[in-house]
């Protein structure tokens, strides 16, 4: 209301415009910035570091075999969230857990949960691993500096990273808040690739072929099907090259800053399961703090990387992308069982199955050696250098039969 005898004042229609129009711009930008984000983490928790331990599962697989798993997996990952959409379709779900919680009630939700809560887990302890074991001989590069002091020793790099880097992150609210940092970590493994493609230039013509080099398939087939992640590739260069130790600094800031976005999804299912989805700031800090503690803990017990990824992959990640999406489309989908969605679910179901059951096995009763911290044997030899090679192709063909010994241990 305006006083007696005059009229209310209305702004000019141009001014409302212009405040309609930047509160528009706002929003939309923040839409946009929130979407870049996203790009950038889903970028870095699929590629990330796991890019560079492809020749780990090659290794346990076979060359062949193992470029031919490593694009079936990729289909049948796809093929996997396709039926995930159509499962949340038929149901009339948006997630992951509440379609399994309406296709398989409370315990299969539950089950589900474990899942989601233990695979980002057992990967933030492979990612204590690595940094500890990366960066330790980084540091042992430094000039005058005692390659057996403790404060260069994986044990107190795992916790310093830990304390100074990891946590901190972790504690954001927001995983928006992560996109510049995953923008970092694609830049700097994109940094580790030239320098892996630098010594392949270098270095390659002068390691001569193992014998079972081009072999089609090898017995561990099944666990590189559930490992198909990450493996320290760099232990297969040696310490004193430079270009390598750079290498190395890269990929163990890589590792760091994807490991909160592991945290994020851990403290995530713990929160759907035990606060309906919601936490106050004090719970926030205090799962958060609990979860990386536990993990980092556990790393410090655990030097070998291998196995960590090899019982994650067959528990974890094998009933997450073939058994769980099958079977929930398997029960909700009224189609005839000809039709090729039901067909591909049968296949994938006891596929998955037979992947865990046989991989778990194998992991148990024949782990494969670890390695971390043996110089590879060219390393040893006498004026060799990746930098200034000058041994003769005969002389690493001689050490080589003798040693008997695979560059890719």
């Amino acid at each position: 209301m305006g006083y007696p005898g005059r009229r209310p004042v209305i702004p000019p229609q141009s001014h409302q415009d212009d405040r309609e129009t930047l509160v528009s711009e706002h929003k939309h930008k923040g839409k946009t910035c929130r979407q870049s984000a996203a790009v950038f983490n889903v970028v870095n928790s699929i590629i990330g570091s796991g890019i560079i331990g492809l020749p780990y599962s090659m290794k346990q697989a076979g060359f062949p075999l193992g470029i031919l798993l490593l694009f079936w997996v990729s289909y049948v990952t796809d093929f996997s969230l396709i039926l995930l959409i159509k499962g949340a379709a038929l149901s009339g779900t948006d997630t992951y857990q509440s379609l399994v919680n309406r296709t398989f009630g409370f315990p299969g939700y539950l089950l589900l949960s474990v899942l989601q809560f233990l695979y980002p887990f057992i990967a933030m302890i492979s990612y204590n691993i690595i940094t500890g074991d990366t960066l330790s001989k980084v540091l042992q590069r430094i000039p005058g500096v005692d390659p057996e002091n403790l404060l260069i020793g994986r044990h107190f790099i795992i916790v310093l990273s830990t304390v100074v880097f990891t946590l901190p992150l972790s504690l954001y609210r927001d995983i928006a808040k992560l996109g510049k940092i995953s923008l970092i970590s694609t830049v700097l493994t994109t940094l580790i690739l030239g320098i892996v493609v630098a010594r392949v230039v270098s270095l390659g013509p002068h390691i001569p072929k193992t014998e079972d080099a081009w072999i089609f398939a090898k017995p561990n087939a099944i666990q590189a099907v559930g490992v198909m992640s990450f493996g320290d590739l760099f232990e297969n260069y040696c310490r004193n090259d430079d270009l390598v130790t750079f290498g190395r600094f890269c990929y163990g800031v890589t590792v760091i800053l994807t490991y909160p976005i592991e945290c994020f999804v851990t403290r995530e299912v713990i929160a759907n399961v035990f606060f309906g989805g919601n936490l106050s700031s004090v719970f926030h800090i205090i799962i958060t703090v609990v979860i990386i503690t536990v993990a980092t803990l556990v790393s410090l017990l655990i030097d070998c990387l291998g196995i960590v990824l090899e019982l994650n992959g067959v528990l974890c990640a094998a009933p997450l992308i073939f058994i769980v999406p099958s079977a929930c489309y398997l029960k909700l989908s009224e189609e005839p069982r000809t039709h090729s969605d039901k067909i591909m679910s049968c296949v994938m179901l006891p596929i998955g199955a037979v992947v865990m059951a046989v991989g778990f096995v194998m992991a148990v009763t024949s782990p494969q050696d670890c390695s971390h911290g043996q110089e590879m044997f060219y390393c040893s030899l006498d004026n060799f250098s990746l930098t200034n090679i000058s041994i003769s192709h005969f002389q690493l063909t001689t050490q080589l039969s003798i040693l008997n010994v695979s560059i890719f241990q």
